[in-house]
């Protein structure tokens, strides 16, 4: 934000500008630092309409923050002053929401709150995991391999959303494809030939007469049917997102045979990730633990995870409890947990499940694409061979 301002000197003297701040109080630090008494501030007036930027393409990303914690990484790496990082890093980021977020989180860091607690602030942009992270740093004094650690993680996590998201085109390009030429077909090629068959005479098959009156249906209410077909894919997602909804796919999807594998796959790499991370940062493994249960996202491996923080306070081993749940968790898991345990090495042991873990989710992410794509063309080419017979068949019995 920027600020108009009058003030005195040391000297008596009157002066008059523009100063840069998050806030006006920031901005009256500021002017102070300088040996300014200011006597007015106000914002400067607001920008034409046209020449203000959209908020809604300001949202600020994941990569955003990727981004973000790889330069303060780097810079920490280089010895540059905590506060100097963040104006330097908050000059360079084109988003001014995410920009004035990071000015503040500087500002607040000046005034003497710890980091942790000023990034705790945008929980958004800033996980419980990212800021839990950051306050094990400030306890160890190990703040700059925290932010190391931090990058490469969530530029992992980046990185694999990423891959899924592309592998997920193609499939959904050919469903696309699939639901335009059905609805072609019903609504311009259907009632064409039914035009005939009707002035035959001639009983029609049930197949046949399903096919029109659908076919006659979609015609006359076919915008009413796209609004309703939208309307329950945007309630499926609020439910999804929602807490029962979680519960409730995270439920049956563990137990579906095409892609319980995979998901139980993709959950315990999330758990070794997240695990190894905390634990290379310093944190204790009760609390890494908690954390861990808190984004892995899954509420059955998030109790899998509590019921073994619990029992580890008792004085069990991890390994020891996660063998007692083999439906969810893999003999791989439980002994390579084992072996860190009996090593006082279980961050390394937990780092090299997550690379089994990532290269087998890869192979089989690949093998479910390439199982869809020819299944999403025998559908399509099924339906149309359906509904095409559905009419010709008629045709052709009286020989037209």
């Amino acid at each position: 934000m920027k600020f108009n301002y009058q003030a005195r000197s040391k000297e008596g003297e009157i002066q008059s500008g523009v100063v840069e701040a998050s806030s006006r109080e920031a901005a009256f630090r500021v002017l102070e630092k300088h040996g300014l008494y200011v006597t007015a501030l106000e914002t400067t007036g607001a920008a034409p309409i046209y020449s203000r930027k959209l908020k809604i393409f300001e949202i600020i990303t994941t990569k955003d923050v990727v981004l973000f914690s790889r330069q303060l990484s780097i810079m920490l790496k280089s010895k540059v002053p905590l506060i100097e990082t963040f104006q330097t890093i908050a000059k360079q980021t084109r988003k001014s929401t995410f920009r004035e977020e990071l000015l503040k989180i500087a500002e607040n860091v000046e005034g003497g709150t710890p980091l942790s607690k000023a990034l705790a602030v945008y929980p958004r942009q800033f996980s419980t995991f990212y800021v839990s992270m950051v306050r094990s740093g400030e306890a160890s004094g190990k703040l700059t391999d925290v932010f190391d650690y931090l990058a490469d993680y969530l530029e992992k996590q980046y990185a694999f959303r990423g891959k899924i998201k592309g592998a997920m085109v193609y499939p959904l390009l050919i469903l696309f494809v699939f639901i335009m030429v059905v609805g072609i077909i019903m609504v311009y090629v259907i009632p064409q030939l039914s035009s005939v068959l009707t002035e035959t005479g001639q009983e029609l098959p049930f197949l046949t007469k399903i096919v029109i009156g659908a076919s006659g249906f979609l015609k006359k209410r076919g915008i009413f049917v796209l609004v309703a077909g939208a309307g329950l894919i945007i309630a499926l997602v609020f439910f999804a997102r929602s807490e029962d909804g979680k519960k409730f796919f995270d439920k049956y999807l563990l137990k579906t045979p095409l892609i319980k594998g995979f998901l139980k796959k993709l959950y315990l790499g999330r758990f070794a990730l997240n695990l190894s991370t905390l634990i290379s940062g310093g944190l204790p493994i009760i609390q890494a633990l908690d954390i861990t249960g808190e984004v892995v996202g899954s509420n059955t491996y998030q109790k899998i995870i509590i019921e073994t923080r619990d029992k580890v306070k008792k004085g069990e081993t991890m390994s020891s409890v996660l063998e007692r749940r083999p439906n969810f968790i893999s003999p791989l898991f439980y002994q390579m947990v084992m072996v860190g345990e009996k090593t006082g090495t279980l961050d390394s042991s937990l780092k090299n499940v997550v690379q089994f873990y990532q290269q087998d989710i890869d192979r089989g992410l690949d093998s479910f694409i390439k199982l869809l794509e020819p299944v999403f063309i025998i559908a399509l080419g099924g339906v149309v061979a359906l509904l095409m017979g559905a009419v010709l068949m008629p045709l052709y019995s009286i020989g037209i």
